[in-house]
């Protein structure tokens, strides 16, 4: 993710609420960074605010959907609506009115890459030893079949496509239950431990105290 804000508190708190669910922020404080970051990395996301120092946030939205198709959430503290037209039609795909809770920043970002990102998926995945295949709904360990519940299996399909990337409690209960899903993260814990235990891979799924999950391959 690429945050353009030039205000500390806000930024300080939005990169550090964000790195703790599992995302990697760039945190730039002027326009002019941000363009130069945006052809630097590839970014999933950008989160411009418009009041910015030198070159507003509009004209940065303007010249970043000139050369990319990346979505941009633009944090305002103007909440007029033609401020709001006027983001929308520079390119923005959403917006958020400061002060706004991190909480509701993260559900606004995943409704925008819901939206903008295509949607691939991958039949049949490999780590280590592990194999599944999502067209037949099976999953072997050293060849060998294990049987999982759906759950189970969807759980380890959104690990193995994530390999190598830290992944947070409330993205797993977002992306594999749901959420409209009622209960708590612990549920997370206990299908984590009983893949452990099914698949006789412990470390195929690594515990990051405090940030969630990762699958490695060894």
């Amino acid at each position: 993710m690429l945050l353009v804000e030039d205000e500390p508190s806000v930024g300080e708190l939005v990169r550090a609420y964000l790195t703790r669910d599992g995302y990697r922020v760039i945190w730039v404080r002027s326009g002019e960074e941000g363009i130069a970051e945006l052809d630097r990395h590839p970014i999933r996301l950008v989160l411009l605010d418009i009041g910015l120092p030198g070159v507003d946030g509009f004209d940065v939205c303007r010249q970043m959907r000139a050369r990319s198709e990346v979505p941009i959430l633009m944090l305002t503290a103007r909440d007029e609506e033609p401020d709001r037209i006027v983001g929308l039609e520079v390119g923005a795909d959403d917006y958020i009115t400061k002060p706004f809770s991190p909480r509701e920043l993260v559900a606004r970002m995943k409704a925008v890459l819901r939206r903008t990102e295509p949607q691939q998926r991958h039949d049949a995945f490999a780590l280590g030893d592990v194999t599944l295949d999502r067209e037949s709904h099976d999953v072997t360990v050293d060849g060998k079949p294990v049987d999982l519940t759906a759950k189970e299996f969807e759980l380890l399909a959104f690990f193995m496509a994530n390999a190598g990337v830290v992944v947070s409690r409330d993205l797993l209960l977002d992306r594999v239950w749901g959420q409209e899903y009622p209960g708590g993260t612990r549920t997370v814990d206990v299908h984590v431990a009983q893949l452990r235990r099914k698949l006789g891979r412990p470390e195929l799924i690594r515990t990051l105290r405090g940030a969630g999950y990762k699958a490695v391959s060894s």
